[in-house]
């Protein structure tokens, strides 16, 4: 008669890897093609100022900006040609951009590293840029950057 063994039990085999990196590269891919990055469509025309001793931001994601400048071509016969502000996607008043800082706040983690760029065309008058600083400064939005270009 034959006698059965039980010694050196079975091993349980090594998992399949192999298509591991193409599952991956699909899950990757599809978030590529789902996500979308918002950007902010120019509403506003401007030609920002030239400068020689710059400074580029460190941290971007705690950076709200502010766009002033005369309306778009294909805006102008409904806005006129006179200068305007651009708060994300919208027109509004300087009065308008308490609300607009205290709502970009709420969405920071870190709400004191907050930085306002105002990202202003260079023939606009000095009158609507002091009363957008003394809205911010009612805000207590007081990291204010100037957007430039840097001269040759």
């Amino acid at each position: 008669m034959g006698r059965f063994s039980k010694g050196g039990g079975r091993e349980m085999p090594e998992l399949n890897t192999s298509s591991l990196p193409d599952l991956i590269f699909s899950i990757l891919f599809f978030f590529m093609i789902v996500t979308s990055m918002r950007e902010v469509e120019l509403k506003v025309q401007f030609s920002v100022p030239s400068g020689t001793e710059l400074e580029k931001l460190e941290k971007k994601s705690a950076v709200s900006f502010i766009y002033v400048g005369p309306p778009a071509l294909h805006l102008r016969a409904a806005m006129g040609s006179g200068t305007r502000i651009q708060l994300n996607d919208r027109f509004a008043e300087p009065a308008e951009v308490m609300d607009f800082i205290a709502e970009e706040r709420t969405h920071m983690t870190d709400q004191a590293a907050q930085v306002v760029s105002l990202k202003i065309d260079q023939r606009t008058q000095m009158g609507i840029v002091t009363d957008i600083k003394q809205v911010l400064r009612k805000s207590w939005a007081l990291r204010i950057n100037y957007s430039a270009a840097k001269r040759n």
